[in-house]
């Protein structure tokens, strides 16, 4: 099996503060991970490199700026899976259904988003959405969260409060 750590919406403004919520994450809930998603609103440009030891894909999010090399929304495969990844846009209610339409014919097996740092994980019309919510700014969420993703011959996914 394949597990794989899941954030978003991080919004890091120093290099400083993303090496301590590396370090957190690293040694906590993401210590024994194959590699990073990160579902946008990193903020600061430089993130990835707090998680220089762990493979890292991100997309780029609404805070984020576009002239980075982040893209606004990608196709992964690992471990024979398709994984699809965008931050997501507009309100919160709904925006499962926008993500997963943004990707219709995609034939993903997950799909990472975040924007709404609500936390998320239910398959819907075969695929499972992933939300990770967000560790750093919880907004109207009940806690601080990450996910944390397992590829083997299904997938599966879990909401990892960190309150």
């Amino acid at each position: 099996m394949i597990k794989i750590g899941v954030i978003s919406d991080t919004h890091i403004r120093t290099l400083e503060d993303g090496n301590r919520l590396a370090e957190r994450l690293l040694q906590g809930p993401f210590r024994d991970v194959m590699a990073i998603l990160h579902a946008g609103d990193h903020v600061h440009p430089e993130l990835a490199e707090c998680f220089a030891v762990l493979p890292y894909y991100g997309v780029c999010g609404n805070m984020d700026s576009l002239s980075g090399d982040l893209p606004t929304h990608r196709v992964l495969e690992i471990a024979g899976k398709k994984i699809g990844m965008i931050h997501g846009w507009g309100a919160p209610d709904g925006l499962e259904r926008r993500v997963l339409d943004f990707f219709a014919g995609a034939d993903l097996d997950v799909l990472v988003f975040g924007h709404s740092h609500r936390p998320f994980c239910e398959l819907v019309d075969g695929v499972l959405l992933l939300n990770p919510g967000s560790p750093t700014d919880r907004r109207l969420a009940p806690f601080h969260s990450v996910g944390l993703l397992y590829l083997s011959k299904t997938v599966s996914g879990e909401i990892i409060p960190l309150d």
